[in-house]
């Protein structure tokens, strides 16, 4: 065994957690199906939402963690429930009246809204598919509406008819008395109209494998279960699913963590074996409250890649899965800096220590080199005081403090001047509030002025550093994070901003004593 393969299996970044203990299902027995089955599902009743990322992401850390440790092949399916019917129309979407008109027939079925698809399931999936392309994910695409129809799921179908009864006897204990009266696991649709029907059956032939309801007009009807013409009700389908196609791992939000039993066991009442699980913790919008694909709150994947790359969301779906994350504007700059840091440390770690870097995992053990030799934050403030309205107002600072960069051998950086312009445009400038200096703010300021002013050190950012942190202890500030944060709100508009040493290495000395003069003036 390699040493790589070693310290992964000790490792304690929580893919390799998750990849140790799949393995535990599977290296005695390895599957007869010949490879490892990683399976992300997606409920295309709105607009993939950054949600639905993350658990595509999340599950290829951990497959790819897998064969850090084991040999035997494995694949990833995302399966796109798309036969599911219509219930609610979202609030994010066009022609909301034609929407209307068409609620509980299948997604796939549903005209879509924006006209560029055959339905509003293909849009959604086309969408989705969009998504995970940009990053590169090797997955295999399925769709509900397919499997059904095509016969795929027709033999664990004909076996939900033969086992009805044990399968109805799991799901009435979770279900109310009154939703006992009418419900069924077959959701049948209809010959004529189309729609996904919510009723309670009359029989069910577990030999002919039909079954027998009268639909909302009392008209009663028969229907085999085979060939798309009856779909499942969700959480039966989740546990049928598993055992059609012998899924070895399936995550999911804690939303659904409370309905695993009823999964695991519908998936063993149909002759499967229960998935490895991980459930992860939801995201949350500005105001605390779960991200939805109908409502459209939170941070979309397209928002996220206007202001920062691809690898940042990465990086900020690795952290800690198992906390809720608030998934606003004001994370991005964040993530940017600390993916750069962390991808600045990997070359000197041992092993140990690159397995539980999240550049590992976001990179399948391969990161690349950071060349932003700005920091992301430092960009953002350097666009608000130098009024830059593209990247090139910035290069040329970029260039003095960095005399061999350009954007030709910094692409990372290039890229991110221009994010920075674009962040600080939308969301820093029109939220700035200066305010005026206290008098011993004032004091302070007109000092630092003053010692720039004759300053001979040249542009290192940690003498500046020193320097700016000699005014503010000579001012008796205590604690001196209260020095810093006069300069950020009085010079940038801002109560936080970076390291000010090398702010001015970046801005240049003279703009800088420039800058605090005009501040001090305007207060």
């Amino acid at each position: 065994m390699s040493d790589l393969r070693d310290a992964a299996m000790s490792s304690k970044a929580w893919p390799f957690e998750e990849a140790r203990k799949l393995l535990k299902r599977v290296e005695k027995r390895p599957p007869e199906k010949g490879y490892v089955l990683f399976e992300t599902g997606y409920g295309p009743s709105g607009l993939p939402h950054i949600g639905t990322f993350g658990e595509v992401l999340r599950t290829t850390m951990i497959r790819r963690a897998f064969e850090a440790i084991s040999d035997i092949p494995t694949r990833l399916i995302c399966f796109s429930d798309d036969m599911d019917g219509m219930r609610k129309v979202p609030s994010n979407v066009p022609n909301q009246e034609m929407l209307h008109e068409n609620l509980q027939r299948p997604l796939t079925s549903v005209p879509d809204p924006f006209g560029t698809h055959e339905s509003f399931g293909h849009h959604n999936n086309a969408m989705l598919r969009r998504f995970l392309d940009t990053f590169g994910f090797e997955y295999e695409f399925y769709s509900a509406t397919e499997f059904y129809k095509s016969g795929r799921f027709d033999e664990v179908l004909k076996r939900a008819t033969e086992r009805y009864d044990d399968i109805m006897a799991v799901m009435l204990k979770s279900l109310r008395e009154e939703r006992q009266q009418t419900y069924s696991i077959f959701l049948p649709i209809h010959p004529e109209t189309g729609r996904v029907l919510y009723v309670p059956m009359k029989h069910v032939d577990a030999q002919a494998h039909t079954i027998t309801f009268d639909d909302e007009e009392g008209c009663e009807w028969t229907l085999p279960v085979t060939g798309g013409n009856v779909k499942l009700q969700w959480k039966p389908d989740f546990g049928a699913r598993w055992a059609a196609l012998d899924v070895d791992f399936e995550m999911y939000g804690k939303d659904h963590s409370t309905n695993t039993p009823i999964y695991d066991r519908i998936c063993e009442i149909l002759g499967g074996k229960k998935p490895e699980h991980f459930t992860y913790e939801l995201f949350l919008d500005e105001n605390g409250e779960k991200i939805s694909k109908s409502k459209g709150n939170g941070l979309t994947i397209d928002e996220w890649l206007t202001y920062a790359a691809t690898e940042s969301l990465s990086y900020f779906m690795f952290q800690k899965p198992k906390t809720a994350k608030r998934l606003w504007w004001d994370v991005i700059p964040k993530a940017v800096d600390e993916y750069h840091q962390q991808l600045r440390a990997f070359p000197d770690q041992d092993t140990k220590a690159q397995l539980a870097n999240p550049v590992w995992h976001i990179h399948n053990g391969n990161p690349p080199k950071s060349d932003m030799v700005v920091p992301f934050a430092m960009l953002l403030n350097l666009a608000s005081v130098a009024g830059a309205d593209d990247k090139d107002g910035l290069w040329g600072f970029i260039k003095r403090y960095a005399p061999d960069a350009s954007p030709e051998t910094h692409p990372h950086l290039d890229e991110a001047a221009e994010f920075a312009v674009r962040y600080f445009r939308d969301f820093v400038a029109p939220t700035r509030q200066f305010r005026a200096p206290d008098e011993k703010e004032r004091a302070a300021m007109e000092d630092l002025v003053a010692r720039l002013k004759t300053w001979e050190g040249g542009l290192d950012a940690e003498e500046l550093q020193s320097l700016v942190f000699a005014v503010g202890k000579d001012h008796a500030f205590d604690p001196l994070r209260d020095w810093f944060k006069a300069l950020y709100e009085v010079i940038l508009g801002a109560s936080q901003g970076p390291r000010f040493g090398g702010f001015i290495a970046l801005y240049g000395v003279d703009e800088t004593v420039k800058l605090i003069e005009g501040a001090l003036a305007r207060g």
